[in-house]
């Protein structure tokens, strides 16, 4: 069966993405949102998943592995893509913690005071699509019945209660809520540069040639306000081609991440972009042009970006035909609302044998957020930090009925919890690769930096009017 596709009203897909997550909560209580913001060509596409017809929960203990019969569950579908469609027209979506990563490598796991599911994915047979580059809406479902077969009569009623839904979306234009928001670092500052110089000690042993070492912050949203509006209020100041948000109970995640984990396309095309390198923008154009010009001669960030190109195209090649895989662009600069980053493509193809899912557990995490050589980069992440990631670092993807996939790592994201009192607690993380030649300050300044957008956020909602 090929999707029901109804084209519906442009909406802004921020603001309808607002609606949806507002919505009383359903019985799988898992709602999800991949809105694409800003001039960045992987912005174009944006999705509103309708409730999903199953959810997938798995963590360490549980039986079976994560993966298993995740594809065989979008093939027994027999779903079609419709041919005016968007890449992604349902399938599998959802998140993948950091520590999933124990599943496919030996690893530590830390202790975590949040069960956060290593793996939370919805089957979605509904999904809202918004075309930034056509402004075209459109709505499709394949309206899976109980035993996960296609079903004309519900994919019609199912396209139709979503359209309805967005059609009643409005502008987002209230008063924030009260003043009090704030973030607040829970290591000081002289624990995080110690812990930087004791990476940097690891480098100068050949046990590592990098490690990813991240800073927590923890705040409260301000009374009244929810995962939705944050995600709305961050989106709107800070736009980024991967942003997410995902309600699941009692647990959210909002994210507006930059950079793109693996992409794999039908005909088994795949690619990934590690983002290495980073300076903060400056306001004087002058200034700004400087600080990006350093960042491209910076022997350094390039260093940190070249060993983490060699550690991706090390795992691409795990899955993917020998001698496909190739490194297009090197170093490019992209700028972003706080931050320059230097971005690296490698691409690849997988071996026909292969499936998206094969891609993911050989690729995961993300070498960006890790190190190199991966695993003990991971040892050491958890000997220092000495609690779980949770979401922080991990994945967010979607896999379609066509056997596509596409993911962005968490980095710039918040993990929310909500309190018995209702309100919401939030963790952000920040992090940086640490390399020989890193500099303790230096590095807990960059933290700082990419932390700026969630802490002038939150400020920002605690002052509005």
């Amino acid at each position: 069966m090929t999707p029901i596709l109804i084209d519906i009203p442009w909406h802004d897909p921020l603001d309808a993405s607002h609606g949806l997550l507002t919505q009383p909560e359903t019985g799988t209580s898992f709602r999800l949102v991949l809105v694409g913001r800003g001039s960045h060509p992987l912005a174009r596409w944006s999705y509103l998943c309708g409730a999903p017809v199953a959810v997938r929960r798995w963590q360490a203990g549980d039986p079976g592995g994560p993966l298993d019969g995740l594809e065989a569950r979008l093939q027994a579908a027999g779903v079609q893509l419709h041919p005016d469609g968007p890449p992604f027209q349902g399938g599998w979506a959802g998140l993948a913690s950091y520590e999933l990563g124990g599943a496919f490598e030996r690893l530590p796991r830390p202790p975590a005071d949040v069960a956060w599911h290593e793996l939370l994915l919805g089957l979605v047979d509904t999904v809202a699509a918004f075309d930034i580059v056509e402004r075209r809406a459109l709505v499709l479902s394949v309206g899976l019945d109980a035993d996960g077969r296609p079903d004309p009569l519900l994919a019609a009623a199912r396209a139709q209660h979503l359209a309805d839904a967005i059609a009643r979306t409005r502008p987002i234009a209230r008063p924030g809520p009260p003043a009090g928001a704030r973030l607040d670092p829970v290591q000081d500052s002289a624990s995080v540069k110690a812990a930087v110089a004791r990476t940097v000690a690891w480098t100068h042993a050949g046990d590592i040639y990098q490690a990813n070492i991240s800073r927590r912050l923890s705040g409260c949203l301000p009374e009244g306000a929810g995962p939705a509006d944050l995600f709305h209020a961050l989106m709107s100041r800070h736009p980024a081609p991967f942003g997410a948000c995902l309600v699941a109970g009692d647990l959210a995640l909002v994210s507006h991440t930059p950079e793109r984990f693996v992409t794999c396309r039908a005909d088994g095309t795949v690619e990934t972009r590690p983002i290495k390198g980073t300076r903060p923008l400056q306001a004087d154009p002058a200034a700004d042009a400087a600080e990006a010009d350093q960042l491209r001669a910076s022997v350094k960030d390039r260093a940190e970006n070249l060993m983490i190109v060699d550690l991706m195209r090390n795992d691409l090649a795990r899955v993917c035909e020998p001698g496909s895989v190739k490194v297009p662009r090197l170093f490019a600069l992209e700028s972003f609302s706080t931050v320059h980053h230097l971005v690296s493509d490698i691409t690849g193809r997988l071996r026909p044998e292969r499936s998206a899912f094969d891609l993911l557990a050989a690729t995961f995490p993300p070498g960006s957020v890790t190190g190199a050589p991966k695993v003990r980069a991971m040892q050491i992440i958890a000997e220092l930090e000495q609690e779980a990631r949770g979401p922080y670092c991990g994945a967010m993807l979607w896999a379609g009925w066509d056997g596509a996939l596409d993911s962005s790592v968490l980095i710039r994201t918040a993990a929310l919890v909500r309190q018995d009192s209702g309100s919401w607690r939030l963790d952000v993380r920040a992090g940086g690769g640490i390399v020989a030649d890193s500099d303790p300050s230096a590095e807990h300044a960059e933290m700082q930096v990419k932390a700026r957008a969630f802490v002038e956020t939150l400020a920002r909602m605690a002052a509005a009017p």
